[in-house]
């Protein structure tokens, strides 16, 4: 999120990103963190704002610990009348006014959810339990420290109205802000699991890689973490090349992010992809809307991002990875690895 470019807070925020997107690394012999690589094949049905999901987690005990259960969070299960993220938004006295009794008013057509169909570990059908919006899983065989093992699911999901951080449909009408939308592994570290219930706040999570890849309609643009690797299959800017979509229906996009703890990603039909290249090793993906109440804005902001990370880089360190995208999205600001989605109805002072 960034702040007025008259302020040290604008380039801060800017440090923020370094610090909590460069992978953390420490001395002591002692230390250890899990790891999570990410294979999955989205199928998405933009009438029904629905998919259907193929993952797969390469997963890695490095803990001392032999584990007998893991962990998912299942953010989506979030918006539905009932859930605790509802009722704690209707009760508490502090509560998030921008939720209030939002999602205790969703039809049934406009909630979120993610239902498991079948999971295995290293190939054998294992126990599960869906408790909100999370997934405890019994294991059929523990992981001991040092072992790796293949989890393999299939999921369905539904994305809701936009409330807050995630969903569809905007009040500034951008079709998708999609942010703890997969089943997300739990972190495990020396305080134990981590499966807290999502009302609200998300981002722990474990280190590794991501492919993702999301076969939509081919109206739409996306734009996330990871560099898209089938750019001149796609086209949208992505590419120089002039790419003739006529004859399909739907385009497969495909992600692929190296050494981050997230994923995520914004879709829109009427997205603007503009590509301003910082250097060799690092370029800058701006998507927004068609918009003139905002294009001006949008347009002036990239010099300022420009001169932001040529501002930071020399003293600081280099940007750890090859892009980070500017998506207009929902609600806020959400930073994540290589990339933010923030609302794009603001004054240029904001940036």
């Amino acid at each position: 999120m960034f702040y007025s470019i008259h302020s040290n807070m604008y380039f801060l925020s800017l440090l923020l990103f370094f610090g909590l997107f460069g992978h953390a690394t420490l001395a002591q012999s002692t230390y250890w963190q899990q790891e999570a690589s990410y294979t999955m094949d989205i199928n998405f049905d933009v009438k029904k704002h629905q998919f259907e999901g193929d993952q797969k987690i390469q997963y890695i005990n490095h803990s001392p610990d032999q584990l007998d259960k893991v962990f998912y969070h299942l953010y989506f299960n979030a918006f539905q009348p009932g859930s605790m993220m509802d009722v704690r938004s209707r009760t508490i006295q502090d509560a998030d006014s921008r939720v209030g009794d939002r999602i205790q008013s969703l039809k049934q057509e406009e909630q979120g959810y993610q239902r498991i169909r079948s999971l295995t570990q290293d190939g054998e059908a294992v126990q599960f339990e869906v408790v909100g919006t999370i997934l405890e899983v019994t294991l059929v065989k523990p992981i001991e420290p040092g072992d790796t093992v293949l989890f393999e699911m299939k999921f369905d999901a539904q994305v809701p109205i936009q409330i807050r951080r995630s969903g569809r449909d905007n009040k500034e009408g951008i079709s998708y802000s999609m942010t703890q939308w997969y089943p997300k592994m739990c972190e495990y570290d020396g305080q134990g699991w981590h499966s807290n219930p999502y009302v609200g706040r998300e981002f722990y999570g474990i280190w590794g890689d991501f492919e993702v890849n999301i076969t939509i309609d081919k109206s739409y643009i996306l734009g996330g973490t990871g560099i898209v690797v089938n750019a001149d299959e796609i086209g949208y800017g992505y590419s120089d090349k002039e790419i003739d979509h006529s004859d399909k229906k739907t385009l497969t996009w495909r992600f692929k992010a190296e050494n981050v703890h997230d994923f995520f990603w914004g879709a829109d039909p009427d997205y603007i992809h503009d590509v301003v290249k910082i250097n060799e090793d690092l370029t800058l993906h701006f998507l927004y809307q068609d918009d003139p109440a905002i294009k001006p804005v949008w347009e002036k902001s990239q010099e300022k991002m420009v001169h932001a990370f040529s501002f930071i880089q020399p003293r600081y360190g280099a940007y750890p990875y090859p892009q980070y995208s500017f998506i207009q999205g929902g609600d806020g600001g959400m930073e994540y690895p290589m990339g933010t989605l923030i609302t794009g109805k603001r004054n240029f002072g904001f940036w």
